[in-house]
Formats: structure tokens, sequence, C-alpha cells
């Protein structure tokens, strides 16, 4: 079963739509090039509102909000066919996990305000991770403590994925020591350029991706509490569901480029007198990388359709599997493709060291591969 015979004729068309669209505005790599600044920028703000207009960056929020409110599985294939075809919109999938938040907590002014500009291209970034505080969220300690009829913000923050970039800052802070240590979080609607904060971005493989923040007496009015104050985990792992399959959606999408451009390669490369893929070391090997790539579609949609049966439902053996899946089989697809390439895989002009670095920081980000399979275990009350 090709990728697309499961879907349905709608669907079809859409992701039809996408991949014309990434052909026709980024399908060479000249035009990669050029979007880019020479791969430096992950993310186009010209190519990114081309896609707001046409109303893809709000496919799965509600439509009361402005947005298309298609689900679970119509985002997955967006982000599965937009990473296939390695179109700069790094900014989507921080937006995208951000807006859900908003939605879900926010007070009705910061979704219209927020959410408005998420559906007119804004970048939206979520601020969690501290120096000492990475998978362990109960951790933070940056602080914000009430004073003058708002709070003010003192700490650093680090790892923020496109906080450069983002019109709008979720930023996770410590309001109390009481009680139990997940306690005493709340999230807040920081805005971009706000007093008080500085952002510096840290060098990565990836090009301008993360960044610290640090916060020094940075005031922010009591109307930008999102949520409930002191409650904000119970909302994070509200959120785990989305921020997990967005994660397995590109990386099935990149997973896939690599394996293509992989075979394609091997089918035209010839030593010895005949094509390096007919070579049973490398056919096999491929053969395995095939079988494991539908196993992780296979999955990873059937988690989606699940998702959007019960949007409410909590699933995290799932949802951590499919994270789990798609980020392992996609480091382990572009690393093998390199080999398979040999030196072209190492060179820039074919694109496979592009995927290798984008796919070896996916088991990191969004709760590592180890932070996954404890929370497998876990579900089997081990």
């Amino acid at each position: 079963m090709t990728q697309n015979e499961a879907l349905t004729d709608e669907r079809r068309d859409f992701v039809a739509a996408i991949e014309d669209f990434c052909r026709r505005e980024a399908g060479t790599r000249e035009q990669w090039l050029k979007l880019t600044d020479g791969g430096a920028e992950p993310h186009n703000a010209e190519l990114y509102g081309k896609m707001a207009e046409l109303g893809w960056l709000g496919v799965s929020v509600p439509e009361q909000y402005g947005g298309a409110g298609q689900g679970m599985v119509d985002l997955l294939l967006f982000l599965e066919t937009t990473a296939y075809w390695q179109v700069p919109i790094g900014g989507f999938a921080t937006s995208a996990i951000t807006a859900a938040s908003y939605e879900k907590f926010g007070g009705e002014e910061q979704k219209r305000r927020v959410l408005g500009d998420f559906l007119r291209g804004g970048v939206l970034a979520v601020s969690m991770s501290e120096p000492g505080a990475g998978s362990d969220v109960a951790a933070l300690t940056c602080k914000a403590e009430r004073r003058d009829g708002g709070w003010v913000v003192n700490g650093q923050k680090t790892w923020c994925s496109n906080a450069h970039i983002a019109e709008h800052i979720l930023l996770v802070a410590r309001t109390s020591a009481a009680g139990d240590r997940h306690d005493g979080l709340t999230m807040f609607s920081v805005p971009a350029g706000a007093g008080g904060l500085e952002i510096h971005g840290i060098e990565t493989m990836g090009g301008k991706e993360v960044n610290d923040l640090y916060f020094t007496d940075c005031f922010l009015p009591d109307d930008a509490v999102v949520g409930q104050v002191d409650h904000a985990w119970r909302q994070l792992m509200a959120g785990l569901n989305l921020e997990r399959m967005i994660l397995a959606g590109l990386m099935l999408g990149t997973a896939r480029r690599a394996f293509d451009d992989t075979v394609s390669y091997v089918r035209e490369r010839t030593q010895f007198g005949r094509p390096v893929g007919s070579f049973q070391a490398l056919r096999h090997r491929l053969a395995d990388h095939a079988t494991e790539l539908e196993c992780t579609r296979l999955l990873v949609h059937d988690v989606a359709r699940r998702i959007d049966a019960d949007p409410a439902r909590m699933l995290p053996r799932e949802a951590s599997m499919a994270k789990l899946k798609a980020t392992e089989v996609a480091k382990a697809m572009a690393l093998d493709g390199m080999q398979m390439m040999g030196g072209y895989g190492y060179a820039t002009e074919y694109g496979m060291e592009r995927l290798l670095r984008s796919t070896v920081v996916s088991t990191v980000y969004g709760g590592t591969s180890e932070i996954q399979r404890d929370i497998i275990g876990k579900t089997y009350g081990l």
C-alpha cells in the first residue's frame, strides 16, 4: 500500500496541493539555498506567509478561532509532506504546539490575539528548559513573583526553539515552592520585545534554531497568565499527545526523504560494472529500512486517528511509541543513507548530510528516546 491509498479523496487532494506548492516554491537545491540563506536559516518568513494565506497553518486550529479544524491526521499529513520536501518553515512545529496551549487554557483575548497572529504567519515559541532542568521539568527555578498588579520574572531559560523569531513566547516559570515539586509552575504569555528579556542564539549543527533567554526584572501584567496559577504542570501534560505527534510527523517525512534519496542514488551509482544497489549487502539493508518505514507510518497514522476519535484522551504509551519510533528510524535511515552513498553522502551537494543533521537532534528534543522508553515502560507498571 502506498502512502496515500488509505486516505480519503479530500485528504489526497490536500496532500497533492501541498506537494505541488513545495515542488514549485522549494523543489530545487538552488531554491532551498536561497530560502535558507545557504542553509543557515531554518525558517523563511516569506514562504511561511504564503502558507498562512492558503490557510494551512491553522490546519488543526478549531474553526471558532479562525482555523480549519481538520484534526490530527490532517496536521500529520501537512507535517510529513513539508518535511519530505524539506521546506524551510522551522517555526511551524513550535507554533502549533504553543497555539494548542493557548487554545486550551488561554483567555478569550489571549486566544484572539495570539492565535490570530499565528494564523497570519506569526511564529510562537514555548520556553521550559533551563541549564539545570531539561527532562526534569519539575526542577525549574526561573521565578515569577507577584508585584505591583502583575508578575516580575527573573532567571534563565535555554534551548528555546525559535524565540528569536517569535511574536509570542509561552514561558513556564516557578510561582510557588509549596506542595509537590510538580506544583507551583505557571504559564505566562511573553510578547516579543518585552522589557527585561534578552535573547541570545546558541550555535548548533542545524543553524539558527535555539536560544538562551535571560529574564531580569521582566514585568508581566496579570493578564499574561495562561490558564491557572501554579497549575502549569497539568496543563503541560495535556499537550504531550500533540507535541510528540508533531515531532513524529516531521521525522516520518524526513525518514521517507532519506530513504527515497538513498534508493535513487544506489540505482544510478555503478561500481564493478553494475548499480551498487544490486549488491546484496545494500539491497538487504534497504529492504529492512523499507519495512521499518512502513511499520513507522502505520504506527504514527494509527495514533493520529485515535487522537481524532477522542481528542481529550491521553495516550502516553502510544504517543511516546510514535515519537520514539519515528525519530529513531529517521536517524538510522539518514546515517545509513550517508554510508551507502559514500563520499557523496557527506557532500552538501546531495543533501543527505542535511537530513542527518536534522534527524540526530530529533531523538533529544521533545523528550529524549530514553525518556520515551521510560514512559512506555511505566504504562506497563514497570
